[in-house]
């Protein structure tokens, strides 16, 4: 299959995040694009604007007017939709994002961004380095990029593509990249994988998948995992490898430290987005920059002018009284880190946290390490589970997961009841949370608390 060739393209799940960026690619080129998905988001709105076509009902006489070369869907969609079925029943092409994805990358010089936290940061970042420097790109990113204020950056004539590697449903299987980066392999989509050594040995796997003479770029807190990989490149916040910060203070409100590139040192460069695993982010991209022959003066830029990514550390207000921080942790190990990074920031504030469980099946594989990472926080607020692709599991609930948490300041609260249960209390600091549909509830928070100044 010829993707240049296709002239009508059609997305099941056109709202997600990777979904969008793909749908973009395909409008940017000139093939008409149009899609469905379960509700209307900033996204889809944004999406609309740009002249792709979208409904959000299961609409088989709308489809059957249009003629659909090919259908791309997400995993998220599932079997029971009337569109999917129709589709299948009527053998249109239907190919997964992560095929179409690989189709599209392998064909140029490809950086894949794998990791089970860290992705869309590095991506985002290696990105703004390169479109610095003048690089001709086509970047898929996880997240929307603050500096371009979307998931999808595209020059005419791009030379090399930026996309995130995915694990869920082995997805980053179809890649084959030049450069691979890999930041972590922490537990995670247990579902799919049944254990976490599966999981390990999917990152092994897509390390293999990598171009003759390609480079791998890795944490050097898992290089064990990859000892069988002779030629690969370590990246730390902190330890003296091929690639890493040191003298990292903390000053204004900003980060300041000095970055080692293979003994090319960049001095006192300040960095807006809070975190040594941001510091250990921007490591990990200025390393694929210094690969690609980058000057040094170009990723300073680049780092000092990085607006970061929406969700991720996302500060909305902050003032002497209040701050309200976004984030989209949903994982044991990042929202340690979140919360770790918030402490250390407003190390004398009490901070509040609003957390949304992802996923019946990761709170139940989690539920003593999320318990142990909430226990952070000074009072815990949790909403219900958002179950995104999966059906409940009996037995498991936030119920359940607030009776692990040893905090005499824990509550339950249904999302229609949070901002008058915020009203009640005086916060310092205030951390939503999570990767379902919380961040539709920010604008809410963010505006009653303006409304309060």
């Amino acid at each position: 299959m010829n993707l240049n060739n296709l002239q009508n393209i059609y997305f099941l799940g056109i709202g997600g995040i990777g979904m969008s960026a793909l749908a973009r690619y395909f409008h940017t080129n000139g093939i008409f694009v149009s899609g469905y998905d379960k509700i209307p988001t900033e996204l889809t709105q944004k999406l609309i604007e740009e002249g792709i076509e979208i409904h959000y009902n299961e609409n088989i006489d709308l489809i059957k007017k249009i003629n659909i070369e090919l259908v791309v869907y997400t995993p998220a969609i599932p079997p029971s939709n009337e569109e999917l079925k129709y589709f299948r029943e009527n053998n249109i092409m239907i190919k997964k994002r992560s095929e179409i994805l690989g189709m599209i990358c392998n064909e140029k010089f490809l950086i894949a961004v794998a990791g089970t936290h860290g992705k869309t940061s590095i991506s985002s970042i290696i990105t703004h380095i390169l479109k610095c420097a003048d690089k001709k790109i086509t970047a898929f990113v996880g997240g929307i990029s603050k500096n371009y204020n979307s998931n999808f950056v595209n020059d005419k004539n791009s030379e090399i593509v930026i996309a995130e590697a995915d694990e869920f449903d082995r997805s980053f299987l179809t890649l084959n990249p030049d450069i691979a980066i890999i930041s972590s392999v922490d537990d995670d989509h247990l579902d799919i994988y049944g254990s976490g050594e599966k999981l390990k040995e999917s990152f092994v796997l897509f390390s293999g998948n990598i171009k003759n003479a390609g480079k791998l770029i890795i944490n050097k807190n898992i290089q064990q995992i990859f000892s069988h990989k002779k030629d690969k490149l370590l990246y730390s916040s902190n330890e003296i490898v091929n690639y890493f910060a040191l003298n990292i203070n903390i000053k204004n409100g900003k980060y300041i430290f000095d970055l080692s590139l293979e003994n090319n040192i960049i001095r006192e460069i300040e960095f807006k987005i809070p975190g040594i695993h941001n510091i250990e982010n921007a490591v990990a991209a200025s390393a694929v920059a210094h690969l690609l022959g980058v000057e040094t003066c170009f990723i300073k830029k680049a780092l000092e002018s990085y607006k970061g990514v929406k969700r991720r550390f996302d500060i909305k207000i902050n003032r002497d009284d209040f701050v309200f921080i976004d984030d989209y942790a949903h994982h044991p190990e990042e929202l340690k880190s979140t919360i770790g990074t918030t402490k250390e920031l407003f190390p004398d504030k009490k901070i509040c946290g609003i957390f949304q469980p992802h996923l019946y099946s990761r709170t139940r594989d989690f539920a003593d390490d999320f318990a142990r990472s909430l226990e952070l926080l000074d009072e815990i607020i949790l909403l219900d589970i958002y179950p995104a692709r999966e059906k409940p599991i009996h037995g498991v609930d936030s119920k359940m997961l607030l009776d692990k948490i040893n905090s005499e300041n824990k509550i339950l609260c249904n999302k229609n009841e949070l901002i008058k249960e915020l009203m009640k209390r005086k916060i310092e600091v205030l951390l939503t949370l999570g990767a379902g549909d919380i961040d539709k509830l920010v604008q809410s928070i963010k505006d009653e608390y303006e409304k309060s100044i």
